[in-house]
């Protein structure tokens, strides 16, 4: 259909009853046409109701890119599900193991809940997220072969394939010097480890090394106590480390959205995520405050220390709010934001190649990791279009 058969030919003037008589049948022969062309009720709905159906639609119609987007953030949620659930069934508000549950809670009393609410959102976002593909006619992102890593041995642990290692981390600390820092990674900025955590398992390995029967006193008195709590600090940092790279994430991934209904979902996921992050930072710095700063594991030799002690804004462990950082350039006034928000430090790759430097991928097959780097790249590779 060419614009001549919806525009009048002429312009439509008050010049007589003839003339507009004439015009009328005019309008009538080409609404006919319509009606014959499927099209009658289009041109009868006024100006401002078709433009909004017409932007509901587009923001309703996703492209290759946005699939891209949504596939990568349905893997991340599948593996962020897979060690949250680990961390539930021995430390959550129904865990089943005592003594974790109680090392726990010296970083706080409703550390079983939030562990059990957190394993609850990210199961809800995979499945939402991979619903949604499904119901856009795209494939959903499906895990389960690589399903394969041990689970742990300590009272509590089902005994089921897992996608992820939680038994020998090695967590990346920074985000709590950077999160501190009036610097932004984005700018060039680097920062140093908070604690040096190589190698610590941040769940209990077995009943052997950490009996579920283990009391939890401040300060820990037997080896088992001591490394226990050093277990449960190892996870209290992580916590921190995987939800405030989702945090990161989901914003960047924001920015390449075509379709306003993927950028809802982005932004309305990645809010919560943010959130999980905020409330991991404040339960970590009670790792490295006193009462229960000096942690040693007896095994590892990780450390725990007061970070008080040393002084300055950057060990502040009160201080759970992103400090004001430099943002876009330096020439604008500090800002309190997430970040890293580019790709290079917080994008698809960079978050799989973070999480696979943390040994959350220890003993994963080689297809996995072809698998997971695809997607990122994909995903990566998306850009926002402008139609």
């Amino acid at each position: 259909m060419s614009q001549s058969d919806l525009t009048p030919a002429r312009p439509i003037e008050p010049s007589g009853q003839d003339d507009l008589e004439a015009r009328w049948r005019d309008v009538v022969g080409r609404r006919s046409f319509l009606k014959g062309a499927g099209l009658a009720s289009a041109a009868v709905v006024p100006g401002a109701a078709w433009f909004a159906s017409e932007a509901r639609a587009a923001a309703r119609e996703i492209t290759r890119g946005d699939v891209a987007i949504v596939r990568l953030l349905a893997a991340i949620e599948l593996i962020e599900t897979d060690l949250w659930q680990q961390y539930n069934e021995l430390g959550g508000v129904n865990g089943g193991n005592p003594a974790y549950i109680a090392a726990l809670s010296n970083l706080d009393s409703d550390m079983p809940q939030y562990i059990a609410d957190n394993t609850d959102d990210e199961h809800s976002h995979a499945a939402f997220l991979n619903a949604y593909l499904r119901s856009q006619g795209a494939p959903p992102v499906n895990l389960d072969e690589f399903r394969t890593l041990p689970s742990s041995h300590a009272t509590g642990a089902k005994q089921q394939g897992r996608l992820t290692n939680l038994q020998t981390l090695t967590v990346d600390t920074s985000w709590y010097v950077r999160y501190r820092s009036t610097e932004n990674p984005d700018l060039g900025a680097s920062f140093p480890q908070a604690v040096n955590i190589t190698h610590e398992p941040a769940i209990p390995l077995n009943d052997t090394d950490t009996p579920p029967g283990l009391p939890a006193p401040i300060p820990p008195q037997t080896a088992q106590e001591t490394r226990m709590q050093a277990i449960a600090n190892t996870a209290g940092f992580h916590f921190a480390y995987i939800e405030q790279g989702g945090s990161s994430l989901y914003s960047i991934m924001a920015l390449k959205a075509t379709s306003l209904e993927v950028l809802r979902i982005i932004v309305s996921i990645g809010g919560v995520e943010t959130n999980h992050f905020s409330l991991w930072h404040d339960k970590a710095g009670n790792a490295v405050a006193q009462p229960l700063a000096g942690v040693t594991d007896p095994v590892t030799g990780v450390t725990f220390p007061d970070l008080n002690a040393k002084r300055g804004q950057l060990n502040q462990t009160n201080l759970i709010l992103p400090e004001p950082c430099d943002f876009l350039h330096k020439d604008l006034p500090p800002c309190s934001i997430v970040r890293p928000t580019l790709d290079d430090n917080g994008g698809a790759l960079a978050t799989i190649k973070s999480f696979t430097a943390d040994r959350l991928f220890e003993g994963q097959s080689p297809k996995f990791f072809r698998t997971i780097h695809q997607l990122a790249t994909d995903a990566d590779a998306a850009q926002r279009s402008l139609r």
